[in-house]
């Protein structure tokens, strides 16, 4: 009888059902979901839309977290597939999520792209009954079950102040977008530099921000646009760029000595540390992309297998990395 009562079985008469919830009551009993979890033995399969990248971006952090998180509940049956897209290519994107769809997955992880095409699909997501978290950029107006990522608009507003304490009495400093076909790769890039120049405006309205919209297609071409940006600007010394690339640029200026000139920039890559470490890039603001992969399974996990309740918005750290204190971040 109380097991019919603990699992909702019919058969049960009303006074029998009143007493064991009240003996239940009394005792405050909570179920043990490990146990029936472990005893149930379905299977679950979670499904993460991811940009598409190379061995040495920012993502492989990321994924790397993903798999972990999976490896550390393998008890419980989970499998994990990934679909990779264009950022820059909205029909990539609505291509790979339809393709996600089609596996009928138990739970999404979706790193957004633009608001229209992401809507569609998280639209579709909600009418199976699907409960999908946004990694790393955020639609609050979507119903998510959650999202992982740093604030873009404190991050940028860290930014400006970190990078005004190395510039101060600059009344110029430079602003490098790292673009390709146009757009730079995500928005959290565009919601840093909202908030960069929110404080920009407020505490150093007397400083000028010089911008390059720098194209990536090809070495040769980046090379050709920061020779020309760097000799038309010679009086500016301190810059930023908010994409996780910010080696494309240390790397040209190590390769022409420029070293009378500072950088900033964001992400814990092997090519960003080895700027840091020559002196080209002064700062790194590190936002924890393995925990964000790790994290995103870990609340799926806990949603639908131990039925916790989840908080919709975990904001990573915002952390400042120097050649002094970098050997001590720890990436988990």
């Amino acid at each position: 009888t109380v097991d019919r009562v603990l699992h909702g079985r019919p058969n049960v008469s009303k006074k029998a059902r009143e007493r064991v919830e009240a003996v239940l009551k009394e005792i405050n009993y909570q179920p043990n979901m490990y146990a029936s979890a472990l005893a149930s033995n379905k299977k679950y399969h979670f499904h993460c839309l991811l940009p598409e990248h190379d061995q040495s971006a920012y993502w492989i952090n990321v994924e790397q977290g993903l798999h972990q998180s999976i490896t550390n509940r393998r008890d419980f049956h989970l499998s994990l597939g990934i679909s990779y897209y264009n950022q820059f290519d909205a029909e990539s994107f609505e291509k790979s999520a339809e393709e996600i769809l089609n596996v009928h997955p138990d739970g999404v992880i979706i790193v957004p792209q633009e608001h229209t095409p992401t809507k569609k699909i998280c639209d579709k997501l909600t009418a199976e009954n699907i409960p999908f978290i946004f990694l790393d950029s955020n639609y609050t107006d979507i119903d998510a079950l959650a999202f992982f990522g740093q604030d873009p608009i404190r991050s940028g507003i860290f930014a400006a102040r970190m990078l005004m304490l190395q510039a101060a009495g600059s009344k110029d400093v430079f602003l490098i977008r790292l673009i390709n076909q146009g757009r730079v790769a995500s928005k959290q890039q565009e919601y840093r530099e909202v908030g960069f120049r929110q404080y920009m405006r407020e505490f150093h309205p007397e400083c000028r921000i010089t911008e390059l919209n720098l194209e990536i297609a090809s070495t040769e071409n980046i090379t050709q646009q920061l020779d020309k940006f760097f000799a038309t600007h010679k009086n500016i010394h301190h810059g930023i760029t908010f994409s996780s690339r910010v080696h494309m640029v240390g790397e040209y200026l190590l390769k022409n000595n420029r070293r009378d000139i500072k950088l900033m920039g964001y992400d814990v890559l092997e090519p960003n540390l080895e700027c840091l470490k020559k002196g080209i890039v002064n700062f790194l603001i590190a936002q924890h992309s393995w925990r964000q992969g790790y994290e995103c399974v870990k609340a799926l996990f806990n949603h639908l297998v131990m039925r916790k309740e989840i908080l919709r918005d975990n904001y990573m750290p915002i952390e400042l990395l120097t050649l002094e204190n970098y050997i001590f971040y720890n990436k988990k």
